[in-house]
């Protein structure tokens, strides 16, 4: 479990991704609406959006 929300270091000590690929990532997972950024500063940090929007194929 991750408690305290996401960041790019915390991701990239769990997938040892390096830090473009931790940041590409986590900025795909929020385009995607898995991920919703909760920090309007230079670290951003991320929680889980537990409402995701779901779309029909």
């Amino acid at each position: 479990m991750v408690s305290g929300g996401m960041r790019a270091k915390k991701y990239m000590t769990i997938t040892d991704a390096s830090k473009a690929t931790a940041i590409r990532d986590l900025q795909d997972l929020s385009k995607k609406h898995i991920l919703i950024p909760t920090s309007d500063r230079r670290i951003s940090h991320y929680q889980i959006n537990l409402c995701p929007i779901t779309t029909k194929p």
